[in-house]
């Protein structure tokens, strides 16, 4: 009786894992470090870089299996389960900040840009300063761009459906409709899916590369990390359906479904804003692909 706990706040045991994301964390941008100067360290920036994604991954994993453990055991009180929230909503809001950056240097590149022209040959861009009649555009003249109503707008109405089916499998959960979970959890799993695969053709289709110029660059960084939010969506969602499976989540008690419908509703709406902003304002005026 001495050990009861007496409030309602839950105390961690001590756990090694911490320590080893941190140590994993060092060595994984040590080692991306590294890998800028293959000529210097070979292989072993490789190895490094990769030894600490394995570590940060197995952190990953066990750390959020000790949460859900937690969870189950009954140790994540009302109390608890609040500031869980409160993390959570400054974790987005953290993400949300992220994003800002990009498209910070986005708006910057469009509204103060450089005059340039885009050899298809070679997809080198040349300054155009000093000569007479030149416009900046922030679209080198002659570079073609994806088409925001063909592939784009299809992801767009594929997101807002998935949404749509992320907010049945909520609703369902609370209303204690565990076959209706599982179905909306399905469904908003393949969506994702054919999200990430469409985007990954749109890449291997689109007209021009990674570097060259400043928008294509802008247009993959950003694209490309909300991507990769989509596909960490996914598989957050996937791990709610495993465990729906079990029967871990109740109409009281489901802040990991809460969680993970939150993190996919925030990728909804950033896809809105780089859908307006960089596939069609981005875009407007160039000729498409």
């Amino acid at each position: 009786m001495a050990g009861k706990a007496n409030h309602d706040y839950h105390i961690l045991e001590p756990d090694i894992w911490p320590l080893i994301g941190s140590v994993s964390a060092l060595t994984f941008t040590s080692g991306m470090v590294l890998s800028f100067h293959p000529e210097l360290f070979g292989a072993a920036s490789s190895f490094v870089m990769w030894a600490g994604l394995a570590g940060l991954i197995a952190t990953f994993f066990m750390w959020f299996k000790n949460i859900v453990v937690e969870a189950q055991r009954g140790d994540h009180t009302p109390v608890v389960q609040l500031h869980m929230r409160y993390g959570m909503i400054l974790f987005i809001a953290s993400e949300v900040m992220f994003f800002v950056g990009w498209f910070w240097s986005f708006f910057d590149f469009a509204l103060f840009p450089t005059p340039l022209t885009y050899d298809h040959t070679t997809g080198a861009t040349t300054s155009l300063f000093g000569e007479a009649g030149a416009i900046a555009a922030f679209i080198p003249e002659g570079m073609e761009v994806l088409d925001p109503f063909a592939l784009p707008l299809l992801n767009t109405l594929i997101l807002l459906c998935s949404g749509t089916t992320v907010t049945w499998a909520h609703h369902s959960l609370i209303h204690g409709d565990r076959v209706g979970l599982k179905q909306g959890l399905w469904a908003t799993i393949a969506l994702g899916v054919l999200f990430s695969s469409i985007q990954a053709y749109e890449y291997s289709a689109a007209p021009f590369g990674f570097g060259g110029n400043t928008y294509s660059s802008a247009f993959y960084m950003a694209t490309g990390f909300h991507g990769f939010h989509v596909a960490i969506g996914t598989i957050f969602l996937a791990v709610c359906l495993y465990r729906a499976y079990l029967g871990h989540f109740t109409p009281r008690q489901h802040f990991g479904f809460e969680a993970a419908a939150w993190y996919w509703h925030f990728v909804d709406v950033v896809w809105l804003f780089l859908f307006v902003a960089i596939y069609v304002w981005g875009g407007w005026g160039a000729e498409y692909h």
